[in-house]
């Protein structure tokens, strides 16, 4: 007798912020690889339609959108919707990085990196899990945050405040969205090398990077590492999964 994929999204929508590279696109491919139906949105049009060849453009929309304009986001995911039927999940994988001691944090800067990584995660969601939005079964919501958000790092205090508001945010949701069967979670990858975390590494020495690197006893992870755990917290046969962090990382907050 056959056994039935254990993860198999069965054509329910998803939607992924971040998905033209990186992380997020790594949770978009993989999701794909289960038969999710795809919403993928970012800034860059180019270069979420190269993920969207990737994945198979016909399991997915492409959603240009800049979420540092939060009052654009209803009305992007309604005109989806109403092509496409409702969603059954989201994952906010966008985000920024901000290196800087804390006598260089600008105020300015402070505000960018929590309005991208969380006040537009926490619109995107209160969107997605309208009644008018969200599908009648309920569905997932997940946060990527980060081990910054449990450990303290030098130079990422911008970073790791937005990443810890992320993981609180996603339990006071999955209390609050419980009874409608809507599942919270959030999600923190130790160090993934990623354009955005190389970047960032761009500030640092070769030997601070290697430091970083051998802090973690299985050593850094891929983009893939995360999308697989992502695709499990978000997949509906594992329904009595919510209010948690993940840590995925390597064995860093292990020791």
């Amino acid at each position: 007798m056959a056994i039935e994929p254990f993860i198999d999204f069965q054509g329910r929508q998803v939607l992924v912020t971040g998905a033209s590279s990186g992380i997020g696109q790594a949770i978009a491919v993989e999701l794909g690889r289960r038969n999710a139906k795809l919403i993928l949105l970012g800034r860059n049009r180019e270069a979420l339609a190269q993920a969207s060849a990737l994945i198979g453009q016909d399991h997915c929309h492409i959603l240009s959108l800049d979420l540092a304009d939060p009052d654009a986001i209803l009305a992007a995911v309604r005109s989806v919707v109403g092509q496409r039927g409702r969603i059954y999940g989201m994952c906010h994988a966008a985000g920024l990085v901000e290196t800087r001691p804390m006598s260089a944090i600008k105020l300015e800067g402070l505000r960018a990196v929590m309005e991208v990584n969380l006040t537009a995660g926490i619109e995107l969601a209160r969107v997605v899990c309208r009644r008018d939005i969200m599908t009648d079964e309920g569905g997932a919501v997940l946060f990527i945050a980060s081990i910054y958000a449990r450990v303290g790092m030098a130079g990422q205090i911008s970073y790791s405040a937005s990443k810890g508001a992320v993981t609180a945010a996603a339990r006071a949701m999955a209390v609050e969205l419980a009874r409608r069967k809507i599942r919270v979670n959030s999600l923190s990858p130790g160090l993934v090398h990623t354009q955005m975390t190389d970047a960032a590494f761009g500030k640092l020495t070769p030997s601070q990077v290697k430091e970083l690197e051998d802090a973690h006893p299985l050593g850094p992870g891929r983009p893939e590492d995360v999308a697989r755990a992502a695709v499990f917290l978000l997949a509906p046969q594992n329904a009595w999964i919510t209010g948690i962090d993940l840590v995925v990382d390597g064995g860093y907050t292990a020791k």
